[in-house]
C-alpha cells in the first residue's frame, strides 16, 4: 500500500473513530439527555479518540520511513555478488543508480547485467514487503490507540483537558520546528562562510571595492583574480531599494490613508482589490515590464535632455520594484488604520480637530507600530528581491551612487555563484553563503531599529 493510501486511510479511521468516541459519551450517560453528567462536552471525547487514532500511527508512519530506505539498500547491498560489494562507494553508487532505473522502466531488464536484475528483483520484493508491513503495523496502532481510548470513556474523564493539552504541545512543537530552521539556517551559512573567511580575509570582503568572483587564470589578469569585495553589491542593493521605498511608501501610505479615511465604502470596495491585484503579478513580469517599457522610456527621456542613461539602470529596476511594493505597504497600513478605535477620531473630532490633523495627530501615530511593520516588510522584499534586478538593472558590480549606470545586488550575486555544477569547496561558490549571512545580519539590524521606532513611539502615545 502506498503511503498516500495509507494516509487516506488513516483518515477514515479517524473520522470513525472521532464519531464512536462521541457516541460512546453519549451511550454511557444515558443519552442526549444526560450529557450535563459528562465533564466534557461530547465532542472533546470525538476528538481525544481520534487523536489517539491517528498520532501514534502517524509517529509510527514517520519512523517506518525515516529508516526504510537505508535498510532495503544495505539489504540489496548484502545480496550482491561480492566482487561487486568490494568496488568503491562511488561505483557502488552507480550499480545501485542501475538498479533502480532498471526498476523504474528507464533501462530494459534485458540490457542490464544479471546481478544488476536480480538486485532489481530484490529490491522490489523487499519494497512490497516493506510497504505491506507498513500499512499493517500503522493500521494496527490506529485501531489500537482508538479502541482502548474508547474504552475509556465514562463521565469522569477529562477529555476536555486532555485534548487541550495536546494542541498545546502541538503548538509547542510547531514553534520549536520554526525556531530549529532558522537556527539550522544560520548555522549552516555561518558554517560555509567561515570557510570562506579563511580563504578571503574579512577585511577584503566588507572593505574590498571590486567584486570579481571568477579565479586567475594567468598572473597578469587582475580581472580574475578573486576579489570578493562586497561595497559594490552592497551599495547596489542599497540604491535599489532606496528608491523604490521612495515610490512605494509615499504612494502605498497616502493610498492607504485615502481608503481608510477619506474613499466612500462602494469607492473603496472596487480601488483596494484593484491595487492588490499588483502583489499577484509574478515578478518576472515586472522585469519583463521593466526591460521592454521602463528602460528604453528613460533612456529615450534621458537622450532627449543630454543625460547618459544605461539600458539597464537602478533607476528602471527601483522604480518597477516600487510598484510591485505599494501593494504591501498599502494593503498592511489600511487594515492598521482600520484597527484604530473609532472612539479616537470622535473624541479628536469633539475637541475640534479637522478629519486631515485627526489622521495626523491621532489616527497615524496610534497605527504607527503597525505602519513601522509593513514599511520594514516592504523593504526586506525590496532587498531580497532577484528577478527584476536580474532583468532591469544588470549584472555589473559598479561602486556607484548614480542611478542611471547598471549595478547589481546581493541576492542576484547569491543566485548567479550557485547556478550550474560548482565546487563547494571553492572561494567562489563560498561567497555565495558570505553573502548570505551579510543579509541575514543586515535584516537583523533593520528589526532591531524598528523595535526601537516602535516602542518609543507607543511608550509617547500611551
Amino acid at each position: 500500500m502506498q503511503t498516500s493510501t495509507l494516509i487516506l486511510v488513516l483518515l477514515i479511521l479517524t473520522a470513525l473513530a472521532y464519531r464512536f468516541g462521541k457516541g460512546r459519551s453519549v451511550a454511557v450517560v444515558g443519552g442526549a439527555k444526560g450529557v450535563r453528567n459528562l465533564h466534557s462536552l461530547p465532542s472533546y471525547y470525538g476528538l481525544l479518540t481520534a487523536i489517539w487514532c491517528a498520532l501514534p500511527a502517524l509517529a509510527v508512519l514517520a519512523l517506518w520511513n525515516v529508516f526504510d530506505h537505508g535498510l532495503i539498500r544495505q539489504m540489496v547491498i548484502d545480496g550482491l555478488p561480492a566482487e561487486v560489494r568490494a568496488l568503491d562507494p562511488a561505483m557502488l553508487s552507480l550499480v545501485l543508480n542501475d538498479v533502480q532505473n532498471v526498476m523504474a522502466g528507464n533501462v530494459p531488464a534485458a540490457e542490464a547485467s544479471a546481478h544488476v536484475q536480480a538486485a532489481a528483483i530484490h529490491w522490489q520484493r523487499l519494497e512490497f514487503v516493506s510497504d505491506t508491513a507498513a500499512a499493517v503495523l500503522v493500521l494496527c496502532v490506529a485501531i489500537i490507540g482508538a479502541a482502548l481510548t474508547w474504552r475509556r470513556v465514562s463521565p469522569a474523564l477529562r477529555a476536555r483537558n486532555r485534548v487541550e493539552k495536546v494542541f498545546e504541545w502541538l503548538l509547542l512543537a510547531s514553534s520549536l520546528v520554526a525556531i530549529l530552521t532558522t537556527v539550522g539556517i544560520v548555522l549552516s551559512v555561518l558554517y560555509e562562510s567561515i570557510l570562506f573567511f579563511r580563504i578571503v580575509p574579512v577585511t577584503e570582503f566588507l572593505f574590498g571595492t571590486q567584486w570579481s568572483p571568477q579565479m586567475a587564470i594567468r598572473a597578469d589578469q587582475a580581472g580574475s583574480s578573486g576579489a570578493f569585495g562586497m561595497l559594490p553589491l552592497f551599495a547596489g542593493t542599497l540604491l535599489i531599494a532606496f528608491i523604490a521605498m521612495m515610490i512605494a511608501v509615499p504612494v502605498g501610505l497616502f493610498a492607504a490613508i485615502y481608503l481608510a479615511e477619506y474613499a466612500h465604502h462602494r469607492v473603496r470596495t472596487i480601488v483596494k482589490p484593484v491595487l492588490e491585484v499588483l502583489a499577484g503579478i509574478p515578478t518576472v513580469v515586472y522585469g519583463f515590464f521593466a526591460v521592454l517599457t521602463v528602460g528604453p522610456a528613460l533612456r529615450g527621456f534621458g537622450e532627449s535632455i543630454g543625460l547618459t542613461v544605461s539600458s539597464e539602470s537602478a533607476l528602471a529596476a527601483g522604480l518597477v520594484m516600487g510598484v510591485m511594493i505599494v501593494p504591501f505597504i498599502s494593503s498592511l497600513t489600511d487594515d492598521m488604520l482600520h484597527a484604530v478605535p473609532q472612539s479616537l477620531r470622535d473624541g479628536s473630532y469633539g475637541l475640534g480637530a479637522t478629519r486631515s490633523e485627526t489622521i495626523r495627530k491621532v489616527v497615524l501615530p496610534a497605527a504607527l507600530p503597525g505602519i513601522v511593520g509593513g514599511v520594514l516588510l516592504a523593504i526586506s522584499r525590496a532587498i531580497g528581491e532577484t528577478m527584476i534586478v536580474v532583468m532591469a538593472a544588470g549584472l555589473s558590480a559598479n561602486m556607484t551612487v548614480n542611478p542611471l549606470e547598471a549595478v547589481t545586488t546581493v541576492t542576484v550575486q547569491i543566485v548567479t555563484l550557485l547556478v550550474g555544477d560548482q565546487e563547494f569547496d571553492s572561494p567562489k561558490t563560498l561567497a555565495a553563503f558570505a553573502l548570505g549571512l551579510l543579509l541575514f545580519v543586515v535584516t537583523l539590524v533593520l528589526n532591531i531599529i524598528a523595535l526601537q521606532v516602535v516602542r518609543k513611539y507607543r511608550e509617547q502615545y500611551e
